[in-house]
C-alpha cells in the first residue's frame, strides 16, 4: 500500500483548505509570469474584467498578460483567500513592479478579485479590482529573492 498523500482537488465544491490551496496555486502560476501557462487556467470562454478593461476568451487573456508584464516588470505577487463558496473564491492580493511606462519606477497595486470555477476547476469568470501606489526603493516588500508568503503584511495594508 502507497504511503503517498494524495493533493486534495482543486475542483469546486471548495472547503476552507482546498481554497487556501487554490489561491495558492494561482499566486504560483502568476508568479511565473508566462501568459501561456496561465492563460490554461481559464476555461475557453472565460470572462474577466481586469480594473476596467473587459475582455473574454483564452487569446485576449493571454493577449492582455503579453502586454502586462511588458509594462509590469520585476513583478512579485502574493494572493490571500479573503471568502469562498461552493464554486466561488474571493481573494486579497498585493504585488510589486517596476513600470516601464514610467521611468523604471516601483509600483504596489493592492486589489481584491472574485474567481468563479467550472466543475472542472478552471476559473469561468474573473472580476478584478486595483489600486496602484508609487513606492520608493526602502518601503519594498516583495525584494528579490524574498519569499512573499514570508512578509508580515500589517492590517494597515489588508
Amino acid at each position: 500500500m502507497s504511503s503517498s498523500v494524495c493533493p486534495p482537488p482543486l475542483h469546486p465544491p471548495f472547503t476552507a483548505s482546498t481554497a487556501h490551496v487554490k489561491v495558492k496555486a494561482a499566486q504560483k502560476l502568476w508568479n511565473t509570469q508566462s501568459p501561456s501557462a496561465v492563460t490554461k487556467a481559464y476555461t475557453s470562454t472565460c470572462i474577466w474584467r481586469n480594473r476596467s478593461t473587459f475582455l473574454q476568451g483564452h487569446a485576449a487573456i493571454e493577449g492582455f498578460l503579453e502586454q502586462k508584464w511588458e509594462k509590469e516588470k520585476n513583478y512579485r505577487l502574493r494572493k490571500e483567500l479573503f471568502s469562498f463558496t461552493d464554486n466561488k473564491i474571493a481573494v486579497q492580493f498585493w504585488y510589486e513592479y517596476q513600470d516601464a511606462s514610467d521611468a523604471m519606477k516601483w509600483k504596489r497595486c493592492y486589489g481584491l478579485e472574485d474567481w468563479t470555477f467550472d466543475m472542472d476547476g478552471r476559473m469561468r469568470k474573473r472580476m478584478m479590482s486595483g489600486n496602484d501606489v508609487e513606492i520608493g526603493e526602502a518601503d519594498r516588500w516583495f525584494r528579490e529573492g524574498v519569499d512573499v508568503d514570508g512578509v508580515e503584511i500589517g492590517e494597515k495594508h489588508w
